[in-house]
């Protein structure tokens, strides 16, 4: 990796080994400190916020191609979904879980530094049962797909968390149904309110009965 990739904001030799990592072996999954790692995938994410709220989609793909090429953004992900999600011990359609230390550094490893492109696996499908007798359709990644949706998810995420919508809440990072209950609760209050309709509806089933293909 070079500093082409940023002409507005060049990054030294340094700092994108700091960004990557060296080349090597597996990291010592016990020592690796977790504050450092974090608050350069914070960094990284501010710093594609910025460029997309300014409108530099330039920039904002060549931070998201380093983000991509992190060594910290690969072992947060892995983190995330091999060790702090309650789905960790829930294997995919291979079996496969990232219990050990051992075998985190080698997924992490293998997250960053995978030189070809990655066809996912299927899912796993399994049937949660709901209210009234019926069943919820669930699909399981294998835990490389988990990995690499979570290390994307935070070259994506900011882009558009810039440009979204800012009274929508739903499956958004820092947001939850309180602040849409705020929204609400000030938009409609006082007696001299124009708005005193609030519509609530809910699209059943929505997203299962969509054609995917």
């Amino acid at each position: 990796m070079t500093a082409v990739l940023e002409p507005k904001d060049k990054l030294d030799a340094a700092a994108v080994v700091a960004v990557n990592g060296p080349e090597g072996g597996l990291l010592d999954w016990d020592s690796i400190d977790w504050d450092t790692a974090e608050k350069e995938v914070r960094r990284l994410r501010q710093r594609i916020f910025t460029a997309s709220r300014d409108g530099d989609l330039s920039k904002v793909r060549n931070l998201q191609r380093l983000m991509l090429r992190c060594r910290s953004n690969a072992l947060v992900a892995v983190r995330r979904v091999a060790q702090q999600n309650t789905g960790r011990n829930t294997a995919g359609v291979d079996g496969a879980v990232a219990l050990w230390p051992e075998a985190r550094s080698e997924l992490a490893r293998w997250v960053q530094r995978r030189s070809s492109s990655w066809v996912p696996m299927p899912v796993r499908r399994v049937f949660i049962p709901k209210a009234g007798g019926k069943r919820r359709p669930l699909g399981i990644p294998v835990i490389a797909d988990r990995a690499l949706q979570a290390v994307a998810l935070n070259a994506l995420e900011p882009e558009w968390e810039a440009r979204f919508e800012p009274r929508s809440y739903g499956f958004r990072p820092g947001r939850g149904c309180h602040d849409a209950i705020e929204a609400i609760f000030s938009t409609g209050k006082g007696l001299r309110s124009k708005r005193v309709w609030v519509l609530d509806a809910d699209l059943a089933a929505a997203f299962d009965r969509i054609d995917h293909q």
